[in-house]
């Protein structure tokens, strides 16, 4: 089975991602694979450059092709993504200071990068 994580609630990527879900992706016993993680809100910090949760879960993600995506408005107003607020929702924005291969965008450029590799079941946290 397929899973996609959203993380909106607080300190839903700091507790239960760091604490619970990267741990066991780290030892192999997740019991399935992760196709991707949305992040919103101060959720989005976790991923900031030297964050240590965050580089755990860029390099397993590149490790194991898990989607990171931010969203792009929460991004623009936390000074960690590149643009003008009119671009959210297009795809046009570029993550600043974040975790390697971490995407902005907003539902669109999620379906889309998710298009060839859909989740059986997506997960809001």
């Amino acid at each position: 089975m397929k899973v996609a994580y959203i993380f909106a609630t607080s300190m839903s990527a700091t507790y239960k991602l760091g604490k619970m879900i990267l741990p066991q992706l780290e030892e192999g016993i997740h019991g399935t694979q992760v196709v991707a993680m949305f992040f919103f809100d101060d959720n989005l910090y976790l991923l900031r450059q030297g964050n240590p949760i965050g580089e755990r879960l860029a390099k397993l993600a590149k490790q194991q092709g898990i989607l990171l995506m931010v969203c792009d408005r929460c991004a623009m107003e936390r000074a960690l993504a590149e643009g003008e607020f009119s671009q959210c929702g297009k795809g046009q924005l570029n993550p600043k200071d974040l975790v390697e291969g971490v995407q902005v965008g907003c539902f669109p450029q999620l379906y889309e990068a998710l298009s060839n590799n859909s989740p059986d079941q997506v997960i809001t946290l």
